[in-house]
């Protein structure tokens, strides 16, 4: 099926101007604190304190998830503030952070609401640059704000820590010199899905996707496709489905008379629990096709969506960032802190928020400045361990971060409301690497470092 991506952002170049901070070229205006004196945007002086963004859906489909990254976000300033019990900064390998802050001074933040839509979402990171001089922005739950915040921020001269983002095209078409991702993609989940699909299922299953209308989905469907069609299936139909569209029998009605045996779900966060809970009730799962009980898979799980789904999560495979049943120290350090401050374990989408929260203020202090093109070098290429996903690297062509990639089941038997996945295959980082230039990421250019004067 040809899709079409949504319209790449037009880059602007943000200078300095002169003595009246003229801008250029219709290119926004970017404040600086110290606006005639910094040699980057936003640069915080002999401030005590310093500002971080967080940008996260408070509203829209995926606000369940924005609801824990903003969990995240704020226990991973209490920790860096060297408040509370420290949590992974007591397990991340190396760590050159102290407890008191970014550079010794005090991590303070600001919100906003991405709405789970991408002119929202810029919206509120220009604001953030502009008028609360932020160093560095952070979050989201939906590739499609991902990418247009993090082009916003390559602009602007400031860093972008990607939250929850899963489509090949943020690393990929659309990566930029000053935005990381810790999270995984749907390459990765395809890589690591295929063989337990095949294992479990078979080499001969028909199978329908369902897939979400914007980047994260058509790069999810196109890398769930590659991976099931190496061990043999067919695909049988491709059908986009609209962003938190709520009922989705008029897509699942098909389903019935496609000959279709399998049904793999692009979706994510409200979408995914209705579309599954719909699936369910219209039968699917007490189906027969040509002898073969009929199968549904979600390729990317969540916690927290297995919770909106209940029951109906049980038996199905899919795959995970991370998981808050890992029993490595840094998993268990977080989990500890997360459960002591909220009175439930992480999900994935507050683990890697938090973990990216870190990573940038370990890369400032390692840099012995805030300044983005600074810390850019510091994370680029950097190894590290103790935040509980294994060895991991952030490679520095695409600024990706590669590690061990979890393959996971709804569990037939859960022991409470949050023990709904069980860890089914640990799938180790070799078999879901690839080259930069793999055909799933090409077209983009990393281009260069922007300190935004």
């Amino acid at each position: 099926m040809s899709k079409k991506t949504t319209s790449d952002w037009s880059r602007r170049d943000v200078l300095k101007a002169s003595a009246a901070t003229t801008a250029i070229a219709g290119a926004p205006m970017f404040f600086t604190k110290n606006a005639f004196a910094a040699d980057y945007v936003n640069d915080p002086g002999d401030a005590s304190t310093v500002t971080l963004g967080f940008n996260v859906p408070q509203s829209g489909a995926y606000a369940d998830e924005g609801a824990d990254e903003l969990r995240a976000y704020k226990l991973a300033v209490k920790h860096l503030n060297g408040e509370g019990d420290g949590g992974m900064l007591n397990t991340m390998q190396p760590n050159a952070l102290k407890g008191n802050g970014i550079l010794g001074k005090k991590v303070e933040y600001v919100t906003g609401d991405t709405q789970t839509k991408s002119d929202a979402a810029r919206a509120s990171a220009k604001r953030m640059i502009e008028k609360d001089g932020v160093t560095m922005i952070t979050g989201g739950s939906s590739s499609g704000v991902a990418v247009a915040v993090q082009s916003l921020c390559q602009d602007a001269g400031v860093i972008f820590m990607a939250g929850l983002t899963h489509a090949n095209d943020t690393t990929g078409k659309d990566k930029k010199a000053n935005g990381f991702r810790h999270f995984f993609n749907a390459f990765m989940s395809g890589a690591a899905l295929g063989p337990v699909l095949e294992k479990n299922y078979g080499k001969e299953r028909n199978a329908y996707h369902l897939t979400a209308d914007y980047n994260w989905g058509w790069t999810q469907e196109a890398s769930i496709v590659a991976s099931t069609e190496n061990i043999g299936w067919n695909t049988a139909e491709t059908v986009l489905t609209p962003v938190g569209a709520g009922d989705f029998s008029q897509y699942i009605t098909p389903v019935l008379n496609s000959g279709a045996d399998t049904l793999v779900l692009n979706h994510y966060g409200k979408d995914m629990v209705n579309s599954l809970t719909q699936a369910i009730q219209f039968g699917l799962r007490d189906r027969q096709v040509d002898g073969k009980d009929f199968q549904i898979v979600v390729p990317l799980f969540s916690r927290l969506m297995a919770q909106g789904a209940g029951d109906n999560i049980k038996g199905i495979f899919g795959s995970t960032n991370w998981h808050w049943s890992l029993t490595d120290a840094g998993s268990q350090a977080f989990v500890k802190s997360f459960g002591q401050e909220y009175g439930f374990p992480p999900s994935q989408a507050a683990h890697t928020c938090y973990v990216q929260t870190l990573l940038y203020a370990d890369a400032a202090e390692r840099a012995g400045t805030f300044e983005p093109c600074a810390v850019v070098g510091a994370l680029e290429g950097h190894k590290f361990d103790g935040m509980g996903n294994g060895p991991t690297e952030y490679r520095a062509e695409d600024h990706q971060c590669f590690k061990d990639v979890l393959v996971v089941k709804g569990k037939d038997n859960p022991s409470s409301q949050f023990d709904l996945l069980e860890i089914v295959e640990v799938t180790p980082r070799a078999q879901v690497e690839y080259p930069v230039d793999h055909e799933m990421f090409a077209g983009g250019d990393l281009g260069t470092c922007n300190n935004g004067v």
